[in-house]
């Protein structure tokens, strides 16, 4: 679907890798990486070391463990990471989730998590969905999603929120956000209806560290 997304931007699609292929991007300006928590690192380093920078979306693992002296580790926020070399070259963009839906709904929750931060009574909690393919749990989401919500209010017991995985059938990616209290119930989603938004997403952030 990335590549497809691509192909109708204007882009040419040099190299498609997967573990049985060798892993040649001499010719790439950036490569986008989706894959797994084990393999993701080693992915990314691969291309480092080939001077190919790297958009990723995999999660499950973390991004903070490519830190060396060479390279410098940028936060964004909760949902982004940029990983700049010496030079101020990006070599990687990380992020959670590249559907602009969803970083749209990063925004509602977390401006309705610093409203409650004022409203004790209300208790939040997280329900995320997916395919029953999808190897990490909770969702790379989800945790932007609690991280965003501990960081605006101090009064979540034990300092977590609370996130319920499910794994089922082909959903491509549901998220429930409930801020509940004895006399009513707010509830915040998003629903994902193909995967055509995350790759969108990821090309798009591609298109900005080549131009």
């Amino acid at each position: 679907m990335i590549e497809q997304v691509a192909l109708a931007r204007g882009h040419e699609i040099v190299a498609r890798i997967d573990a049985h292929d060798a892993f040649d991007l001499h010719h790439a300006d950036v490569a986008i990486e989706f894959t797994t928590p084990m393999t993701a690192k080693e992915n990314i380093l691969r291309a480092w070391a080939q001077s190919v920078p790297v958009v990723s979306g995999s999660t499950g693992w973390q991004p903070e463990e490519l830190k060396d002296e060479s390279l410098e580790l940028r936060e964004v926020d909760s949902k982004k990471l940029i990983v700049e070399s010496k030079t101020g070259k990006v070599m990687l963009v990380w992020s959670s989730n590249y559907s602009i839906g969803v970083n749209i709904f990063f925004e509602v929750n977390k401006l309705l998590a610093e409203k409650m931060a004022a409203q004790p009574q209300y208790s939040p909690s997280i329900k995320e969905i997916h395919h029953i393919h999808k190897l990490d749990k909770p969702s790379g989401t989800a945790k932007t999603l609690a991280s965003q919500i501990q960081n605006s209010t101090l009064k979540i017991r034990n300092g977590e929120v609370p996130i319920e995985s499910v794994r089922e059938g082909e959903v491509p990616g549901t998220h429930i956000v409930t801020w509940d209290s004895p006399e009513d119930t707010i509830v915040i989603t998003h629903i994902a209806k193909g995967r055509q938004g995350f790759a969108l997403g990821a090309v798009l952030a591609a298109e900005e560290i080549t131009c």
